[in-house]
């Protein structure tokens, strides 16, 4: 393993003794336009590569770009991208997440395929006599292999929106939850206040109406009351205007 190890770094340092700075700004913009959500792109990896074929290709790459071997001014984004690519690839949830895009795309073109074929007899009766063959080979083509990339990005694509507006939905939620809490709370402050300052004023009205009971009707000192009226019929309770007498 040893052996082996010194042969890929001599090698690497061979090979990065005669890259040139444009190849360098060249593999920046590559990895800067990749599609964000697939990690195999920023790798330039194929979809079925393993764990070590990530480590050597980030490895490979992460030196070419390295900000301080390359001069391009993006060189620090590209790196921390591949950076990102590799971890996601590395962690074994994320990347059964990715795979399973990946192979749910490739099903999907694969029945796409069947149903085309049904129309077309020639390439029916090739695909059986060949047991498969042709079928291989087609997947080997650059044309199924670039509808396969398309595939997957619309896949990951439509994951990702799926789970923004699903993040979006929960934090409006929390928010509604929250505003609600802080109703109640805000409630409660206010009932607690009003509770504080009857309490505070009891024994104020407990004083005023003692003082009331002990004065009965009899104005306060000060207080200024309007005159009785005298009723004809002293036995009456109510105010009877006086008659004329004619």
């Amino acid at each position: 393993m040893v052996d082996v190890a010194t042969a890929e770094d001599a090698l690497l340092k061979e090979f990065f003794a005669e890259v040139s700075d444009v190849e360098r700004d060249n593999e920046v913009l590559r990895v800067l336009g990749c599609f964000k959500l697939n990690p195999f792109e920023h790798l330039n990896l194929p979809f079925d590569s393993g764990l070590d074929d990530v480590r050597r290709q980030y490895r490979k790459l992460s030196l070419l770009i390295h900000p301080d071997k390359c001069k391009h001014p993006r060189a620090n984004e590209a790196f921390a991208a591949l950076a990102k690519a590799q971890q996601l690839l590395l962690d074994p949830s994320e990347r059964d997440y990715i795979v399973s895009q990946i192979n749910a795309a490739r099903d999907e073109l694969r029945a796409d395929r069947r149903k085309k074929l049904k129309r077309d007899n020639a390439s029916k009766i090739k695909s059986m006599v060949d047991e498969g063959k042709f079928e291989n080979q087609f997947e080997q083509s650059d044309d199924f292999r670039q509808a396969w990339k398309m595939r997957v990005r619309e896949m990951l694509t439509e994951q990702e929106w799926r789970r923004r507006k699903l993040t979006m939905r929960i934090s409006e939620e929390e928010g509604r939850v929250k505003k609600e809490e802080e109703e109640t709370r805000e409630m409660w402050k206010h009932k607690r206040e009003h509770e504080e300052k009857w309490e505070e004023t009891r024994e104020n009205r407990v004083s005023s109406w003692r003082d009331f009971q002990k004065g009965g009707k009899k104005a306060k000192r000060g207080e200024l009351r309007p005159p009785k009226l005298k009723t004809e019929d002293p036995n009456k309770s109510y105010v009877q205007r006086p008659v004329k007498k004619g």
